[in-house]
């Protein structure tokens, strides 16, 4: 698919971004080869490739689940200006 220099004035237009004179035909040159070699990898027969998560073949290294701190939330709920039922009450501010 190649784009001229028209289409990639309106592209540049549409996206509110300035391209001088003198780079649009560099532009036009290098969105165009982009979308050929996005036709090339569009050609290629994936059929048999499995789907990865990942590339490389890593395995996560996870911390134990398990608790380091104690639970201060009455005290901090005891400092507030108000809270109820374990929820701090604030002001409204959007009528």
């Amino acid at each position: 698919m190649a784009l001229d220099k028209a289409e990639v004035e309106k592209i540049a237009h549409l996206a509110r971004l300035h391209i001088s004179e003198a780079d649009t035909e560099e532009v036009t040159t290098r969105i165009t080869d982009i979308l050929t070699l996005i036709d090339q990898m569009k050609t290629v027969d994936t059929e048999s490739v499995e789907p990865l998560a990942h590339p490389l073949d890593m395995v996560q290294r996870f911390r134990a689940d398990v608790v380091t701190e104690t639970n201060t939330r009455e005290q901090l709920q005891d400092l507030a200006p108000e809270s109820q039922d374990g929820l701090y009450l604030v002001p409204k501010v959007i009528e």
